[in-house]
């Protein structure tokens, strides 16, 4: 059974999310919370599988409530929630921590499905955001590579440069004639290496430290 927590400041919304997430058999709102600093408490005590994260609230909004749960241990996995298709605040979500960024128009199954996903340690945006959020605020500046990469083998700098282009892990086997298996293990030891927490960090980390030239594949 994955928990969630229903962080968003309109009554209305908490409940329609409520009644979707109940309705599965594998799913079940732990909690709701009226604003940010509601639902980082409730986030703490709760212990939530996914937290439902809306971007605009009083009190703390979205973005700080999110830095906030996951500096904590052990930290749940946050999808934000939004009603503005904005790049800056999809990257300033990524950059805060979250795993997920869906709109409030998405249809019901498209929500279940988010909150699976990020669940399963996995990593989710929005369908209408792509590639260009990242290449929009990351490409233009180059920046001193992180020293962290020093830690990577060559193989798997290959596999995490595959990633940054949004490649799959099929896709990232079949391009480095390796087995899938192998290439899961690669990514697992990337993310721990890098102290990542998913895949779509993967991205912005390969972005920001020149592993991806923005625009190219």
């Amino acid at each position: 059974m994955i928990s969630v927590l229903v962080v968003d400041d309109q009554p209305m919304i908490r409940a329609g999310i409520r009644a979707i997430l109940d309705a599965q058999p594998d799913l079940a709102v732990a909690g709701e919370a009226e604003d940010g600093r509601a639902g980082v408490r409730l986030g703490r005590s709760l212990r939530p599988d996914v937290v439902l994260m809306d971007v605009r609230m009083p009190e703390l909004d979205g973005l700080a409530a999110t830095r906030e749960l996951l500096s904590g241990s052990p930290a749940p996995r946050v999808l934000m929630l939004t009603t503005f298709d904005v790049d800056d605040y999809v990257y300033e979500a990524l950059r805060s921590g979250a795993s997920g960024f869906l709109l409030k128009d998405s249809e019901p199954d498209e929500l279940v499905r988010a909150v699976r996903v990020v669940a399963n340690s996995e990593a989710l945006l929005s369908p209408s955001v792509t590639r260009r959020l990242i290449e929009n605020f990351v490409g233009a500046q180059p920046r001193k590579p992180s020293p962290a990469l020093n830690a990577l083998t060559d193989r798997e700098r290959e596999v995490l440069r595959h990633m940054a282009t949004g490649m799959s892990n099929a896709e990232i086997a079949a391009a480095l004639f390796i087995a899938e298996q192998t290439t899961k293990t690669h990514v697992s030891r990337i993310l721990n290496k890098l102290g990542l927490r998913d895949r779509v960090h993967a991205v912005v980390f390969g972005y920001e430290n020149g592993l991806v030239v923005p625009g190219r594949r």
